[in-house]
């Protein structure tokens, strides 16, 4: 399984170059609860338009599923990524480190945080 971070849905959305390995790629994919209201931030602060139109209809495209992990884990493990200070990255590291999944990113900063088998790099 592959975790996707914000800026993955956003390439994915723009159809960017980059993320069609990812898509093509036989891998199942999950997106974090953090990524879908980091996207909300973004839109409702005028930084970003969704092709897709809503962040909702990003949450229910059928190329992945929204996974559910358990809070008190979750919060707890993002307390221990303290090399970073922004509140989403913190929770979507997290997020793919409870789950043991890789997180597809393009984020040098988490890039260089995380094991290679931890990652896939866009």
């Amino acid at each position: 399984m592959i975790l996707l971070d914000t800026n993955a849905l956003i390439w994915i959305d723009q159809n960017h170059r980059r993320t069609r390995e990812l898509l093509a790629a036989p891998d199942k994919l999950a997106i974090s609860p953090a990524s879908l209201l980091e996207l909300r931030f973004l839109v409702e602060a005028g930084r970003l338009r969704l092709r897709r139109g809503t962040v909702d209809a990003m949450a229910q495209d059928d190329r992945w599923i929204v996974d559910d992990v358990p809070s008190g884990q979750w919060f707890e493990q993002a307390g221990e990524e303290s090399w970073t200070h922004d509140p989403f990255d913190r929770l979507i590291v997290a997020h793919a480190r409870l789950r043991r999944w890789r997180l597809a990113t393009a984020d040098g900063v988490i890039l260089e945080r995380l094991r290679p088998s931890e990652r896939l790099q866009l």
